[in-house]
């Protein structure tokens, strides 16, 4: 498994550089043909690249949503992976919130809590500002009003000063071994720092972001880190996760609470 995705990124870096043949990919990573058709088919169903004539060429990026449009997408989902990760926060908590829909579900799940928050996440102000509960820490920086997050420098640079318990990240797709996708780069570099200021790392996407590629910034997540999904990804959507060394899966039911792995609750007081 790992060496096929290493395959399939090869494959990417030298789509990206120019090689769109099959015959030549095929002789570049000195493998069969019929192993790289496979291996594009797989990108192409996950989005990464589009087939051609006897070749592939990288797929355009996805337009992006606003927050408001993507707030109702998927709705049922993203309230039942909301309250699967409010169930791995406890009082007292220090918590670093991401931007996106499904994080933001979240917080309004965690606004009467006894908690640490800092966010980046300009929907959520609104309601941690007038909380007695919330000590609120908001992360300053260039505002980017299609998502409703503040980044670049200034947001990196404070992330940099600060600690956190957990942090909930939101994406507009993730690729089990290869990592999570952005729009922007400089969405990317803050997810990062986050990442590096947190002890626990709990990615929330429901099932139509699982094996997603269609943006072109990518995150690598090279640590331990759990990802919060909803009961409607399919086993093979979950299994190459499950597979990775250090990732831990989560799934959430509307109807039932969600299926928290044995240990886990444990693992993270």
């Amino acid at each position: 498994m790992r060496r096929r995705r290493e395959r399939e990124q090869h494959i990417l870096d030298l789509i990206r550089a120019g090689e769109e043949n099959v015959e030549e990919l095929a002789r570049r990573l000195d493998v069969s043909l019929s192993t790289v058709r496979r291996d594009l088919h797989r990108l192409s169903s996950s989005g990464a690249v589009t087939r051609t004539y006897g070749g592939a060429i990288l797929s355009r990026p996805a337009p992006e949503a606003t927050l408001s449009s993507r707030e109702h997408i998927n709705l049922q989902a993203k309230q039942a992976i909301a309250a699967a990760a409010a169930r791995l926060v406890e009082d007292g908590d220090s918590v670093l919130l991401d931007v996106g829909s499904t994080v933001e579900a979240l917080g309004l799940r965690l606004k009467d809590r006894r908690l640490s928050i800092v966010t980046n996440n300009l929907a959520l102000l609104p309601v941690f500002a007038i909380s007695d509960e919330i000590a609120l820490t908001v992360l300053g920086g260039n505002v980017r009003s299609i998502s409703m997050g503040t980044f670049g420098p200034l947001a990196e640079l404070a992330v940099r000063r600060l600690t956190a318990d957990k942090l909930f990240l939101g994406a507009d797709g993730v690729v089990a071994g290869r990592g999570l996708c952005e729009a922007t780069q400089e969405q990317v570099a803050l997810k990062e720092a986050m990442v590096q200021q947190a002890a626990s790392v709990f990615l929330l996407a429901d099932a139509s972001k699982l094996g997603s590629a269609h943006q072109p910034a990518w995150l690598p997540l090279n640590r331990p880190w759990t990802l919060v999904t909803d009961s409607g990804a399919t086993e093979e959507q979950l299994q190459p996760f499950r597979e990775l060394p250090g990732v831990t899966v989560v799934v959430a039911s509307s109807e039932l609470p969600a299926r928290v792995p044995a240990g886990l609750e444990d693992a993270l007081d």
